[in-house]
């Protein structure tokens, strides 16, 4: 790179947190002998590279059919609820799943392929009966049929980085489960998602819970209840600047010099 005609720019793209070193360290220079390396940062903030979305997007999801796609994986009559799931092996799952066997409401669970579907076939064997809650296995999908999912549903389990952005984008509320470390550094960046302090009433719990954060039990399933919480998410997160475009931006006023 530093022998090329033309210096290149070279960015370090680094991952998804709210905390606080992000905005600090957002385009920060690093030197590298005859080359300069900037750090470049996806954030909840203004002063940082936000996020990832497509133009489109309100419009695809505002023209988007939710009983059309619904019949199209099979569900020509929905339950009460729908509930996606796409997880890891989070400890709550067998009480999260005992909960919606013996609530009130039929729930149409749409459980992810990999991971997630393991970890609930592995819970539903221990569970004694299924009673409102009805599982459906879905195929691999596709990054837009991902969306299409989240869009259907009224509430969604989303895990890592790339499903919590789609996830804020979709205008549901959700809990997001971050990928576990070994030395709890996952938790402060959960602690630091914007907006978690002043979610709506057990809200927060739920975060923490499904992260196995303290010894709270899973709080009961205000899905109503926090709409409210989601649709701010979602206009916050359609205000913030679009991380391909701020990148392009950036490379483009660095190779000027």
């Amino acid at each position: 790179m530093a022998a090329a005609p033309v210096a290149p720019v070279w960015i370090n793209l680094e991952y998804l947190s709210a905390e606080g070193y992000v905005e600090r360290s957002h385009r920060l220079p690093s030197p590298a002998g005859a080359l300069v390396k900037h750090f470049f940062y996806p954030g909840f903030t203004q002063r940082t590279g936000g996020l990832l979305r497509e133009r489109d997007l309100p419009a695809r999801r505002a023209a988007f059919d939710r009983s059309e796609w619904l019949r199209g994986i099979g569900l020509a009559a929905p339950a009460d609820r729908a509930i996606s799931l796409f997880c890891y092996e989070p400890a709550a799952l067998p009480a999260l799943l005992a909960t919606l066997a013996a609530g009130p409401e039929t729930t149409d669970l749409l459980v992810t392929a990999g991971r997630a579907a393991a970890a609930t076939r592995a819970a539903l064997a221990r569970l004694p009966d299924t009673g409102q809650l009805r599982p459906h296995w879905l195929p691999l999908l596709s990054q837009r049929d991902y969306d299409h999912l989240l869009w259907a549903c009224d509430f969604n389990f989303v895990r890592g980085e790339d499903s919590v952005v789609r996830a804020l984008l979709a205008g549901r509320p959700f809990a997001w489960q971050i990928y576990p470390q070994d030395d709890g550094a996952h938790h402060a960046k959960l602690e630091a998602f914007p907006g978690l302090a002043a979610a709506a009433r057990g809200l927060a719990r739920l975060f923490r819970s499904w992260n196995a954060m303290g010894d709270g039990a899973l709080p009961p399933l205000d899905l109503a209840g926090w709409a409210a919480a989601a649709k701010g998410w979602t206009q916050r997160a359609h205000a913030l600047p679009e991380l391909a475009t701020a990148l392009q931006q950036f490379v483009a006023g660095r190779a000027r010099i």
